[in-house]
């Protein structure tokens, strides 16, 4: 799965990686107080390119939630979608052309080194030569039942572990839908994708 990525790269190099202007108005909150790594867990409020706006970056909260669901609590269960059972989850079925591009620098896994993973190793996973890639993602927009207030957000689609990450996420076996650069247009448009995941590096941390 993934549930920890990092992003610590400016609004520059992001507008300068994706042509694309940041248009959010919460670009500085994000910036100004931007960390290494984001845990999934606590839903932090990240850079996104949907399809909707391929020229823009806005700022959606990670954990999709879809337009039926009644609190916040659901999305704790939807900060990663299985690639192989999209079209089977009411989650995720009715919006998949809802697609994103998720900005990232790395993310990080653990490996259990015991049956029960009393003890792990962290990994921080990177492509080389490449400070900025894009996870591919699904984007909804739900309105809160009680406020009005529309929340944007957005999920990681997942995948089977390639070689290197079966060693690493040796539990699970998944990881994140890295998209070839030259495919992340085709991604947004809804076209056939390439897949960058054999290109990772792995680093313990």
């Amino acid at each position: 799965m993934c549930f920890f990525y990092q992003l610590n790269k400016s609004a520059k190099a992001l507008e300068e990686r994706f042509v694309a202007e940041v248009v959010d108005k919460q670009q500085n909150i994000f910036f100004d107080s931007q960390q290494d790594v984001y845990n999934g867990f606590s839903h932090p409020v990240m850079p996104v390119i949907t399809n909707r706006e391929p020229a823009g970056i806005r700022f959606f909260e990670w954990g999709l939630m879809p337009s039926w669901a009644k609190d916040r609590k659901f999305q704790d269960n939807t900060l990663n979608a299985r690639l192989e059972t999209l079209r089977e989850k009411p989650s995720f079925k009715n919006i998949l052309g809802n697609r994103c591009l998720i900005p990232a620098d790395g993310f990080l896994e653990w490996q259990w080194l015991d049956p029960k993973g009393t003890r792990k190793t962290k990994y921080l996973l990177e492509i080389p030569d490449s400070p900025l890639f894009a996870f591919a993602g699904l984007w909804s927009q739900w309105v809160d039942p009680t406020t009005g207030t529309i929340l944007p957000t957005f999920t990681i689609i997942t995948t089977e572990a390639n070689e290197l990450m079966a060693r690493i996420h040796n539990t699970k076996k998944r990881m994140p839908v890295i998209l070839n650069p030259r495919h992340e247009k085709l991604w947004l448009e809804s076209g056939k994708i390439e897949m960058y995941n054999d290109r990772l590096k792995a680093t313990a941390v």
